[in-house]
């Protein structure tokens, strides 16, 4: 064989394998980039190819520019959501058809969201298409919640003493613009909670609480609990209130009891005190009367030892 034959061989060869590589190219992503081509998703064959070799999955990379592009969305070619960004939040480890589907959501319901914001909402954790549905339709939060407590009502007491148990429904939508870094559902019911004890703490009776319960509520929405979180409270609903016990009048029991065992200790103390002081006196009085009878002892050694100088009897003369 003569080396030209050789070569021609060789580029036979090459070319062969060049057209196998193609048609295996072709056939793994003809169907992907005509159905992008068809629907005016404006993704290139040469980025197809890149995405394999990036190890990206240009099916859905795929899918979410067409549905982008069918909605109107992000169409703009530089500033708008284009093949290169939606790679880029793929290999990120982003959820590219729930933040197109969430971005498509918000144009319907006029909620201002773009990519960017989409994007990072996504990628910090959160479940962006579920942050735009409740902003289309509030979500009603239970206080206190059943699941993550183990009371089913809030427990708050007038000044009167008297107990007052009570669940509430808070109503909130999701705020996109404090998303990221916002308080979750748990500051909401936790504030919540607080407030509806406050404002009950401050009522003089507990019957005007019952009588007028929107005013806990008013009271509640007032103090904008809503501040720093992910959250915007649309409303705050006394959903049940029950009288409990009579707080007050148990502690002024408790008190009197107490008061009652104070003044029994210390009439105790009293007597114990006076028992000792008693005892004390006898000791006393034993004591004297001993020192009297010492005394009486000494009288009549006195006489004799008188007698015997003769004292008594030089007396006895001096006083004839």
């Amino acid at each position: 064989m003569t080396p030209r034959e050789m070569l021609l061989l060789v580029a036979v060869g090459i070319g062969a394998f060049v057209l196998i590589v193609l048609l295996v190219v072709v056939t793994k992503y003809f169907k992907i980039w005509l159905q992008a081509y068809m629907s005016n998703a404006r993704v290139s064959f040469f980025s197809l190819i890149g995405m394999g070799l990036r190890q990206v999955n240009s099916r859905v990379i795929v899918e979410g520019k067409i549905m982008a592009m069918q909605a109107g969305v992000g169409t703009d070619p530089v500033t708008g959501i284009t093949t290169r960004r939606l790679e880029a939040h793929y290999l990120a480890g982003g959820d590219v058809l729930r933040v197109i589907t969430a971005i498509i959501v918000a144009q319907r319901a006029d909620i201002d969201l773009d990519f960017d914001r989409a994007a990072a909402i996504d990628l910090a954790g959160r479940d962006v298409l579920d942050a735009v549905r409740t902003s289309v339709h509030p979500k009603v939060i239970d206080c206190p919640n059943p699941e993550k407590s183990a009371n089913s009502t809030l427990s708050a007491v007038a000044k009167n003493g008297v107990e007052l148990r009570i669940r509430a429904r808070v109503t909130v939508r999701t705020n996109l613009a404090q998303l990221i870094g916002g308080a979750t559902e748990d500051t909401i019911i936790a504030r919540v909670g607080e407030g509806i004890i406050t404002s009950i703490g401050s009522a003089v009776d507990h019957l005007q609480v019952m009588e007028n319960p929107d005013r806990i509520s008013k009271a509640v929405l007032q103090r904008g609990l809503d501040a720093h979180t992910a959250f915007e409270i649309v409303s705050i609903d006394i959903a049940d209130i029950d009288v409990g016990e009579n707080i007050g009048a148990r502690l002024q029991a408790d008190q009197a009891e107490a008061d009652t065992r104070m003044a029994q200790a210390l009439a105790e103390q009293r007597r114990a005190d006076a028992i000792a002081l008693e005892q004390e006196m006898r000791a006393r009085v034993a004591e004297n009367r001993a020192a009297v009878l010492l005394a009486q002892a000494d009288v009549p050694q006195a006489m004799a030892e008188a007698f015997r100088l003769g004292n008594l009897e030089r007396v006895s003369k001096n006083g004839l």
